[in-house]
């Protein structure tokens, strides 16, 4: 099975892409399903067809399903809720709050991820596409099977024999076995949802992006936040490019001429990774026909769901004691790299190319203090500041 996600902005053009992917892949003979996990569904609408929480046939070999997750969390959390709600109930909260502390935090985003890999599994298919939520809501969807582990196993503890002494002042609290069992079993599935997500063999996250400053930076901050959590991203899609001029009106003239210089960042920056653009057209692909159109001017004759990259595009790794931040980097030499450090953001220079790295919270508040060259990448490493720490850290090599 594939998985291939597709993040980015709201309103960058996730969903047509999705579906464009989609169509392509069940052309192609391979059973396949689209599915949105956006609560504000268009997937319907760029389809124009209607959807339901359950998957639908839509066209030979194409499935499409716009998930409901309201349905989802009673079926997958409802009876566990209840119980727990009951729980708190009892020792003294409202019944307002005892629903609301009920809930693990990003339950919803959970039991979207479980709904989407079950359907796969059960239905057979071949290949899923997800259109993803705006970035933001994404990036929390993608953190939450982490963080489903960590409160798993934080009730688990509960039940330590470490605890012994203090059993009888916390027994009013503990959950019941029942309920202890089903979090086991649910923490069991978010494991193996984990292992198929994090597998770049079976899944791809791929960035949209349109040719505009603050699109760019959202998919950058992204794509170092997927790199945190190890989910391998294997190319990126710029959207809504407006094919060469010349252009007599001066607005469309100026508008092109901005797009190309935003072209060839996003070229330098994503790089290494393989940039595919779709042209912006008069009106929007809709339905399957002019969604394989797009499709086609998108991916031309490849396979749209083969693994186009592998390996890192960057990395956070833990040595000896402090973060290291690695950008693979080949065919570069460190005498021709100029870096700085500004708050969380990590500026990287070599002659003409430029790239932004937004940094991850526990490197934001660290200083780069070495950098170099290891195996074709490059090794920043990070320490705690100093007592008087500068505000802005740069260092040429």
């Amino acid at each position: 099975m594939r998985m291939i996600l597709y993040l980015g902005k709201g309103g960058v053009g996730k969903t047509t892409v999705a579906a464009a992917t989609a169509v392509r892949s069940a052309q192609l003979g391979k059973r396949t399903l689209v599915v949105s996990t956006d609560l504000a569904h268009s997937l319907a609408d760029c389809l124009k067809q209607p959807l339901t929480s359950e998957p639908s046939e839509l066209a030979p070999q194409l499935w499409a399903q716009e998930v409901n997750v309201l349905d989802e969390m009673r079926r997958s959390w409802g009876k566990l809720q209840s119980t727990l709600s009951t729980l708190l109930r009892a020792q003294g909260l409202n019944s307002i709050m005892a629903e609301e502390l009920a809930l693990i935090p990003g339950m919803d985003e959970i039991v979207s991820l479980l709904n989407i890999y079950r359907n796969a599994r059960d239905g057979a298919f071949e290949v899923v596409v997800i259109d993803a939520a705006p970035t933001g809501e994404t990036v929390r969807l993608l953190s939450m099977p982490d963080t489903f582990q960590w409160y798993a196993g934080r009730i688990a503890g509960l039940q330590s024999t470490t605890l012994n002494l203090a059993r009888p002042l916390i027994k009013a609290f503990l959950p019941s076995a029942e309920v202890l069992d089903a979090i086991q079993l649910l923490s069991e599935r978010v494991n193996a949802l984990r292992s198929v997500l994090s597998d770049p063999s079976v899944s791809s996250y791929r960035p949209v992006v349109n040719p505009e400053r603050m699109v760019i930076k959202e998919a950058l901050r992204a794509e170092t936040y997927l790199a945190l959590f190890g989910y391998p991203i294997d190319g990126v899609v710029c959207n809504r490019v407006l094919p060469p001029g010349p252009y007599q009106d001066q607005f469309m003239q100026q508008m092109y001429q901005s797009q190309e210089k935003l072209r060839r960042h996003i070229q330098q920056t994503f790089a290494p990774l393989p940039v595919w653009e779709a042209p912006y057209y008069a009106q929007e692909p809709l339905g399957i026909e002019r969604l394989a159109e797009l499709a086609q001017a998108i991916f031309g004759e490849q396979d749209p769901t083969q693994v186009f990259y592998r390996g890192p595009v960057q990395e956070v790794i833990e040595q000896d004691g402090h973060y290291v931040l690695r950008l693979p980097l080949p065919h570069v030499e460190l005498e021709k790299v100029l870096m700085t450090k500004k708050g969380d953001e990590m500026i990287i220079e070599i002659g003409n190319f430029k790239r932004d790295i937004p940094l991850p919270a526990v490197l934001a508040s660290q200083e780069a203090t070495v950098a170099r060259f290891v195996d074709k990448a490059l090794e920043i490493h990070f320490a705690p500041p100093a007592s008087q720490p500068e505000s802005e850290h740069e260092k040429s090599a």
